[in-house]
């Protein structure tokens, strides 16, 4: 695995910004912000005549209701109208590496840890994980809180304990997830659920996700129940033994946006706790819906990560059944990766080799009963890795995403940021400097291209 920590700072292996320190705007301010920037990509595609850029294929997959995780949709019957289980908020996760304080674990801490929700429910529960870890992880006991205006470490109210199988202890064995028993408890659209796990015991290198642009916190002995925010300190913009939150409502299921950093959410410190990533913005979009027409969005984009071979996580393939099909109450996915195979291999890569594993992830995903949506390649002429002949390779792999038919709909995210000018590099009031990774504006663009009806 590339060391993040030394690698080129435009690589997709970079670092991500660690946050020492936390001072979190009111989750309103958030909120305004990205409307404001939703406001104005809509109005650009409106000029440029980008509108309804996700075409639907004959053949589409049809998505069914929500239920409980990994349920396939097709084992499901479409109805929305009757409340059901539905993912909110997801990460996917890998092994420690050398990264601290992944790589050492925890042992009598409390980690506290805010996720950003996308649809609301009336009950909750929380979804734990060992997937890497080599020891059996005991938890001492889990609460969770809604998040206090102020942000940082304090919640808005009493946290209350969760239980797992009615006690709030739980062992889970290396390879494996627990997920809680519901909660009784009202939780809204576009809100953050604040959680915190006591670990008693020495965990070993940790499950985790190591750029989740939310500031994590982590306070000694059991400080499940402390409100404020005194005993708790930031380690940085991670999260740990955590990777789903799943509410009880009436939707439409849920949509995975899978690929690498360009989903994930990248590369500025300006980012972290700021909810701007696209999927963040498509969350928006479908919350704004009649309510049986509401959608979970449920990122799993990892920085790094590859088609064709292990390395920041393992490769898109080995992944598929966890980030995907293991989701709660997952009716669709949309496909965005491919740019980090092509860059490293510095366009000796044979097209046709990603056009393979998109072929696969569509197979798999229509087994399961879900809606492929295909996202054409981003600019990154100027990035550290461009290359001519990986830009060859990124044309020809977007024209087959474009021309096959093979994916249920298309989103065509490269034509929304591309420079008119040099159609090989992003439009510059889209690009923050690294050449490859959307700005906030450009994420709001992206995210306003999605045709919501094909994803349902």
């Amino acid at each position: 695995m590339t060391d993040r920590r030394t690698a080129p700072p435009d690589s997709p292996d970079a670092p991500c910004p660690t946050v020492h320190a936390a001072a979190a705007a009111p989750d309103g301010l958030h909120r305004h912000r990205r409307r404001a920037l939703a406001a104005g990509a809509a109005a650009a595609l409106l000029a440029t005549g980008l509108t309804g850029l996700v075409g639907g294929s004959a053949g589409a997959a049809q998505p069914a209701a929500a239920a409980a995780p990994g349920t396939p949709a097709s084992a499901l019957a479409a109805d929305p109208d009757s409340p059901a289980w539905v993912g909110s908020w997801a990460t996917a996760v890998y092994e420690a590496g050398t990264q601290e304080p992944a790589a050492s674990g925890f042992e009598k801490q409390t980690l506290r840890q805010v996720t950003h929700l996308s649809i609301g429910g009336d009950q909750v529960r929380v979804r734990l994980t060992n997937a890497f870890g080599t020891q059996d992880l005991v938890v001492g006991t889990t609460s969770v809180a809604g998040h206090a205006r102020a942000g940082g470490a304090a919640t808005a109210g009493a946290p209350t304990r969760l239980t797992f199988n009615g006690k709030e202890s739980v062992t889970i064995p290396p390879g494996a997830e627990a997920v809680s028993d519901p909660l009784a408890m009202t939780v809204l659209d576009d809100s953050d659920l604040v959680i915190s796990t006591y670990l008693p015991q020495a965990t070993g290198p940790a499950t985790y996700r190591s750029s989740g642009w939310s500031t994590s916190y982590a306070a000694d002995g059991d400080a499940t129940r402390a409100t404020g925010a005194s005993r708790y300190e930031a380690i940085g913009a991670s999260f740990y033994f955590l990777d789903g939150v799943d509410v009880y409502t009436r939707s439409s299921g849920a949509v995975v946006t899978f690929g690498d950093s360009i989903t994930e959410g990248c590369c500025s410190a300006s980012f972290v706790d700021q909810n701007v990533r696209y999927p963040d913005f498509l969350a928006d979009r479908l919350t704004a819906q009649p309510q049986a027409l509401k959608m979970g969005v449920l990122n799993a984009g990892i920085s790094g990560n590859r088609l064709l071979a292990d390395g920041a996580g393992a490769n898109a393939m080995a992944r598929f059944e966890r980030d995907v099909l293991g989701q709660t109450g997952v009716r669709s996915v949309i496909l965005l990766e491919g740019i980090n195979d092509i860059g490293v291999t510095g366009g000796s890569l044979d097209p046709s080799q990603l056009i393979g594993v998109y072929r696969q992830f569509i197979t798999r995903a229509h087994d399961a009963g879900l809606t492929v949506v295909g996202a054409t390649l981003t600019p990154y002429k100027g990035a550290g890795y461009y290359s001519a002949a990986g830009e060859r390779d990124r044309q020809a792999v977007n024209a087959w995403i474009r021309t096959s038919g093979e994916f249920d709909a298309v989103v065509d995210f490269d034509r929304v940021i591309r420079d008119p000018q040099d159609a090989a590099r992003m439009l510059p009031v889209y690009d923050p400097g690294d050449h490859l990774h959307p700005n906030a504006a450009g994420y709001a663009a992206m995210g306003a291209a999605v045709r919501l009806a094909v994803l349902r």
